[in-house]
């Protein structure tokens, strides 16, 4: 199983990031998805998260409003669209996939996690 994130960078305050998220190795369309980050020093916060079908989504209080997950299921990926990006939004962003249950915010509940990419704002 692999997640390969892609899509970070190094922005400014209030532009916009797309991530990404390409899955193999696995039934994409029978797991959950998950986005979280982390900065040095941190615990791992989560993001956001969709269902199998993508019918559910949530998100963390701290992004809402300006983040949008979503996900594409004959091309095994999930993304996530990042508007209004803020200094604090500087993190390692992971994606993570959870194959049982529901969706939830906590990443012990995710099997398979990505390498992470890099999103730096600046203000």
């Amino acid at each position: 199983v692999q997640l390969q994130a892609s899509g970070g960078g190094l922005v400014q305050d209030g532009d916009s990031l797309r991530l990404s998220c390409a899955a193999s190795g696995l039934t994409f369309s029978v797991y959950h998805m998950g986005w979280f980050r982390q900065t040095p020093g941190k615990e791992r916060e989560f993001v956001a998260a969709i269902s199998r079908s993508g019918g559910t989504r949530f998100y963390a209080e701290s992004v809402k409003g300006r983040f949008t997950i979503s996900r594409d299921n004959a091309k095994n990926t999930v993304n996530l669209q990042m508007n209004s990006l803020k200094p604090e939004d500087t993190a390692v962003y992971y994606c993570a996939s959870r194959r049982m249950g529901w969706p939830t915010q906590r990443g012990d509940d995710y099997e398979y996690w990505g390498q992470g990419t890099q999103v730096t704002v600046s203000s």
